[in-house]
């Protein structure tokens, strides 16, 4: 357990450049979130939502926005400190409590493998169980930690970081400052098969992975490699744990990317697409620049620069609006229709039965 912190709220406030309104002379010894923090925490409120609930604040001292002043409580426990973005604020808060831990200095351990055909950069650990074949390049201030796999012919950049059993299977590129997290599988076969003589023949998937600079890749995601030439993460972009990306991809920069997301091949996409949990992309698709998908949707046609579409098939957000409405209408719709039918088949006999006299 790290040591216990004990800060002054006077002097968090000098740090964070915050104005107080209470005593600074309050001690904190924790950072929490809202609905956690008690006597001698410290929190912060952010949005809207907490905002309404700022009465029920029992930490010790709460950053809240400059704009909220005329909405704090005149009496109660929480000492405020107003600042002009409270999140920011909070997470040199939890530095403060909670410092990084130094990055080792461990070298090049003698536990891990590393080719004698392969270069290491200055300042890189590769700690032990690390397996690093002919032709690899690893640049200056990496971390290669237990159990990754670093392929023929790879190249990583400066200042990466790659979590235990990461697998970079042959020729993946990747840039520097990025980091991949546990279990990360990049460069595998793509799913190419064609049918043939009664029996799925494989395609040969001869390209490569290329992930660029500050890209952030979670825990069991997979990015396979291209048929032809590459699979591209763009610069930024980040893809949640259990992300599957499909061979010949290309994202813009600056993705991101929420958990089970899944790519068929060759999707391409502009810069700043947000993917929500559980979208599916079918294969050869574009999102475009600045375009959003909700949770569970499936796309099934290009999705135009800037729109936000949901649902299944994913539709533009308003258009699905409609569509969940009217789906919530339906019982009673099915009511409705039903008695109609059954008055126009009341008129019909009463019209047929009236013919019969006529006649």
């Amino acid at each position: 357990m790290p040591p216990i912190v004990s800060v002054r709220v006077a002097q968090l406030a000098s740090e964070l450049g915050a104005r107080i309104l209470g005593s600074g002379e309050v001690t904190v010894t924790a950072a929490l979130p809202f609905d956690r923090a008690g006597a001698n925490c410290v929190t912060f409120i952010g949005d809207a939502k907490h905002l309404r609930k700022i009465g029920e604040c029992q930490a010790a001292a709460c950053l809240v926005p400059e704009s909220a002043q005329g909405q704090l409580p005149a009496e109660g426990p929480t000492v405020w400190l107003l600042v002009a973005d409270p999140l920011d604020a909070f997470i040199k808060t939890l530095r403060r409590f909670r410092p990084e831990r130094q990055r080792a200095a461990i070298g090049v351990s003698p536990q891990a493998y590393v080719s004698p055909k392969a270069k290491i950069g200055p300042n890189t650990n590769i700690y032990p169980g690390a397996f690093i074949d002919d032709g690899a390049e690893v640049g200056s201030g990496c971390d290669i930690h237990s159990g990754v796999t670093i392929g023929r012919d790879c190249q990583i950049g400066n200042d990466c970081t790659l979590h235990p059993r990461v697998t970079l299977y042959d020729d993946v590129w990747v840039g520097d400052r990025v980091t991949i997290h546990a279990g990360a599988v990049i460069g595998a076969d793509g799913f190419g098969y064609r049918f043939r003589n009664h029996r799925f023949e494989k395609i040969p998937q001869m390209g490569h992975v290329r992930v660029e600079q500050d890209c952030e890749i979670g825990a069991n995601t997979t990015i396979d490699r291209g048929m032809i030439g590459p699979t591209i993460i763009g610069e930024g972009s980040k893809l949640d744990n259990l992300v599957m990306i499909g061979h010949n991809c290309e994202l813009g920069k600056h993705n991101v990317f929420v958990s089970q997301v899944g790519l068929a091949g060759s999707v391409t996409t502009g810069d700043y697409v947000r993917l929500a949990g559980q979208v599916g992309v079918a294969d050869h698709l574009h999102l475009g620049t600045g375009s959003t998908v909700g949770a569970k949707s499936g796309v099934h046609k290009n999705v135009p620069e800037g729109e936000t579409q949901v649902g299944y098939p994913a539709l533009p957000e308003q258009e699905a609006f409609k569509v969940a409405m009217a789906t919530v209408k339906l019982p009673e719709m099915r009511k409705t229709v039903r008695d109609l039918v059954q008055r126009v088949e009341a008129i019909e006999a009463a019209t047929l039965a009236e013919s019969r006299k006529a006649g």
